[in-house]
């Protein structure tokens, strides 16, 4: 039996998600559901999904709105041995990772995993030997991983400048081959408090995700073919050639969110005027309904 309780792909928070917090264990339970496709609204939803009231389950894909959101209840932590495929997606930055972790570790017979998670509140980035010692080494039977796994971090906890390079090599030394990485900085403003924050994502190859969010200047030269929704953002001025790149990159893109106050510069001097205007080529995005530039 096969349950799909989703929102639309494009627009992931377009209706309530799902809360069983006050809700009795018996009020969303089944002893035949096999397939659960489903929005829920904290990642406690997650784990009551997972304590036992759905025991044939064997693919669960959930949608979290607020990862943060956690309370104090006592889940049962059983290992979930029918489970073969899981998927996670949350578009909030959150800091519960440590319980991501663990619900990972109770699915030892997983098959397929798919993670798009975005973590703060953290002093180092999750890397290649993170992954595999806290996720991977934890999961003997897994045949396909897709993630993107996102770490903000503040530059002061970093031993040195990081690189895509850097992160790069920590997945290709576990023996992931189809992988990418990127480093931006990006503003960030938490509880009045204004700075700049590296954001160090690592990533599946092809980017089978539809959202992509922070990606700065520095970016692969690689096709996302499923990306309809971007949000670019970093601390130095997107110029002219950066988006002619995200043209060619993103060749399905909807809808653009720029965040970026710099100007751009034209042989040394910050200049609007047309003449400077036509000296570029234009550039077209065929698919794009929507641009954002409040925050330029």
């Amino acid at each position: 039996m096969e349950l799909s309780v989703m929102p639309c792909p494009y627009i992931p928070l377009c209706y309530p998600p799902l809360s069983l917090r006050y809700l009795p264990s018996t009020t969303f339970s089944s002893p035949i559901l096999t397939h659960l496709y489903i929005s829920v609204e904290t990642l406690d939803d997650c784990f009551y999904l997972l304590d036992g009231r759905l025991r044939k389950l064997t693919t669960l894909c959930v949608n979290v709105h607020y990862m943060d959101r956690f309370s104090e209840a006592v889940h049962n932590m059983d290992q979930l041995l029918n489970l073969k495929c899981f998927s996670l997606k949350s578009f909030c930055l959150f800091h519960q990772y440590d319980k991501i972790v663990l619900l990972l570790r109770r699915m030892s017979n997983l098959e397929k995993l798919t993670l798009n998670i975005s973590v703060e509140g953290r002093n180092k980035v999750i890397g290649g030997a993170f992954v595999q010692h806290h996720i991977l080494d934890y999961m003997p039977q897994l045949r396909s991983f897709t993630f993107y796994i996102c770490t903000y971090v503040d530059p002061i906890a970093l031993p040195h400048k990081l690189s895509s390079e850097d992160i790069q090599l920590t997945l290709t030394n576990i023996g992931l081959q189809h992988v990418s990485s990127t480093v931006s900085y990006v503003h960030r403003s938490t509880d009045f408090v204004y700075g700049v924050r590296a954001a160090c994502s690592i990533f599946s190859l092809p980017f089978e995700f539809n959202y992509l969010q922070d990606l700065g200047n520095n970016f692969p030269n690689i096709v996302f073919s499923f990306v309809t929704n971007l949000l670019i953002q970093d601390t130095i001025p997107f110029e002219h050639e950066f988006f002619m790149r995200i043209a060619r990159s993103f060749p399905l893109l909807k809808h653009l969110c720029i965040r970026n106050r710099e100007s751009q510069k034209l042989d040394g001097l910050v200049t609007f005027s047309s003449d400077n205007c036509q000296l570029h080529s234009i550039i077209e995005y065929p698919h794009l309904t929507i641009l954002d530039v409040r925050s330029s």
